[in-house]
């Protein structure tokens, strides 16, 4: 579109990709779940990774430029499923950030706080630094693409020196104590694994969001393919990688899934005797968050950018910053609706429990829009890689309104999913027919 700038070449959409899927915020999670959950990512990589790499790699060369699933769905579908993927999806990425930043911070306080302190469990504490940490990343956002990547670059850089880290300290670890859990990779069905098959699809999407760059791109064609195949091979080996390390550390029940990451790295700092492990590990889960932010910020704000060129949003939406060439007016937006649900959801409910429902809402709303990229593939003629990735969207959004442990209001827990997915899909319907109505012409 008019005003982009083509910047990233394989190298950088590879790690643009790897950048916006990796997440370290779900290796306590799959790690509280046990052994079994390396199978689960391994189902995860052959159900969802693959088809979906296959699906992106198809629809970008079907329909290129920017907006990704927006385009995709508008043109298969019609402009009200285009508006309706582009609108869940988004809001979805809304409610990541405020669920991420409370991970990420809280890993960060947990680790600098004085013995005894736990300014990561303050509700205060952990709002107020993550408010700022949503700010900062989307304000760098800003810039432009040529400067941009380079932090995306550098997330991913920190995400797999976290991962080689872990994997040495683990290996250490098991050979002078041997490792903290039997490991026995066959799967438990109880509840925890059932809720956290739905963690376990969305940490292995986002390949989507590198195809939403298409009009950023040098040789979309080309680059974004192979991109996603070498993508998808990092984060399978990253995530499986990873879970085994920290169940190496410790056993699934000392690992919480909002502070698992600085236990870990105060356990990596008693197997080893080095005191510096933790602030490191701390520093890379830190960098490799600030380029996710980074990554999904940009992403994701070229959805409203091609609404609003199709003016089903204000029109605002759809301007360039003429200086660094980026839709500022969809960052900022996305920031604001950001910060309001992370305040907005701290209501009437523990920490862990406000925690739980940003992240089944994220989970919920996002996933819905995978509906859509899939019937895209299948008109595509993707017919097996739309069935799988169908398969496994519908089975991971009804594992996500399942509670976990932290939620001690049960009905208030499902009220909220309720109510919120009610309110995003009524909330898009509001927007489209006010902006899709017909204008009276000038007299």
């Amino acid at each position: 579109m008019r005003g982009l700038r083509r910047e990233l070449g394989l190298r950088d959409l590879t790690l643009f990709a790897i950048a916006c899927i990796i997440s370290t915020r779900w290796l306590p999670a799959a790690a509280r779940a046990g052994p079994g959950a390396v199978t689960l990512w391994l189902l995860g990589a052959l159900l969802l990774v693959i088809p979906l790499a296959i699906a992106v790699a198809a629809l970008i060369v079907k329909h290129p430029g920017a907006g990704g699933l927006y385009v995709w769905t508008r043109n298969d579908f019609g402009p009200w499923h285009g508006f309706l993927a582009f609108w869940v999806y988004w809001i979805g990425i809304a409610f990541w950030f405020p669920s991420a930043a409370m991970f990420y911070m809280s890993v960060g306080l947990d680790t600098v706080s004085p013995p005894g302190a736990h300014w990561g469990e303050s509700r205060a504490a952990l709002l107020a630094v993550s408010l700022v940490a949503i700010w900062v990343a989307l304000g760098t956002n800003l810039v432009g693409m040529r400067i941009g990547k380079w932090l995306e670059n550098f997330g991913a850089a920190a995400a797999w020196g976290l991962g080689a880290l872990l994997a040495v300290v683990a290996a250490v670890a098991w050979v002078r104590r041997g490792p903290a859990t039997p490991m026995h990779f066959i799967a438990r069905w109880n509840l925890s694994t059932v809720a956290f098959w739905s963690n376990i699809a969305y940490a292995m999407s986002g390949l989507e969001m590198a195809g939403m760059m298409g009009g950023e791109m040098h040789d979309p064609e080309r680059d974004l393919p192979r991109a996603g195949w070498i993508a998808s091979g990092f984060i399978t080996l990253f995530y499986i990688a990873c879970t085994i390390s920290l169940l190496v550390l410790l056993p699934p029940g000392q690992i919480s899934e909002l502070n698992g990451l600085a236990q870990a790295a105060g356990a990596a700092g008693a197997a080893t005797g080095l005191a510096w492990l933790a602030p490191l590990m701390a520093l890379l889960v830190m960098s490799s968050a600030m380029g996710q932010f980074g990554g999904m910020g940009t992403s994701v704000s070229r959805l409203p950018f091609a609404a609003g060129a199709d003016h089903l949003l204000p029109a605002a939406f759809a301007r360039v910053h003429p200086r660094w060439g980026t839709p500022h007016v969809a960052v900022l937006a996305l920031g604001g609706v950001a910060s309001f649900l992370l305040i907005a959801l701290q209501l009437g409910d523990t920490l862990r429990a406000a925690y739980q429902e940003l992240v089944s809402l994220m989970v919920i709303t996002g996933l819905l829009a995978f509906v859509y990229i899939f019937a895209s593939a299948w008109k595509a003629g993707k017919r097996l890689s739309a069935l799988s990735g169908w398969t496994v969207t519908l089975v991971a959004i009804a594992c996500a309104t399942v509670p976990t442990e932290e939620v001690t209001h049960v009905w208030l827990f499902e009220a909220k999913l309720a109510a919120g997915t009610a309110a995003v899909i009524a909330s898009g319907w509001w927007i489209y027919r006010k902006y899709r109505a017909p204008r009276p012409s000038p007299r």
